[in-house]
């Protein structure tokens, strides 16, 4: 089954946050996740709104899988990250209700892209700069 992703329009960083944090106002952009464990509170949003203070990894493209796939559906994930751990490209999976988006490192994309679409999937949208 091919896939489209959807690339987003800007980079992205994942930061960390004591457990007992508030969400943070800086939490903004077009796609923004909150995690919250005993552990931790995590964040992904814009990297530009995350004060350099936080712990954190920037530089990340997210792309998306188009559509809704289905919470029934078995080893879509497996198959991509397999195809990226070919590749050598670490990644970072979040999943929606609707879908699943990876993130992986700016320097990485080309190579990510290169494997998804060895494997018949499309992309549409470019990286941010």
């Amino acid at each position: 089954m091919a896939l489209e992703f959807e690339v987003l329009p800007e980079r992205l960083a994942i930061a960390r946050l004591a457990p007992e944090s508030a969400t943070p106002a800086w939490a903004r952009g077009a796609f923004v996740t909150v995690s919250r464990t005993a552990q931790e509170l995590s964040v992904i949003c814009a990297q530009q709104h995350v004060p350099a203070d936080v712990v954190q990894e920037r530089e990340r493209i997210a792309f998306g899988i188009v559509g809704v796939v289905p919470m029934t559906t078995v080893g879509l994930l497996a198959s991509l990250c397999g195809a990226l751990a070919a590749a050598r490209v670490p990644v970072f999976v979040v999943s929606t209700y609707d879908t699943d988006w990876l993130l992986v490192q700016a320097a990485h994309f080309a190579a990510a892209r290169a494997a998804l679409e060895e494997l018949g999937h499309s992309f549409r949208g470019t990286p941010p700069q």
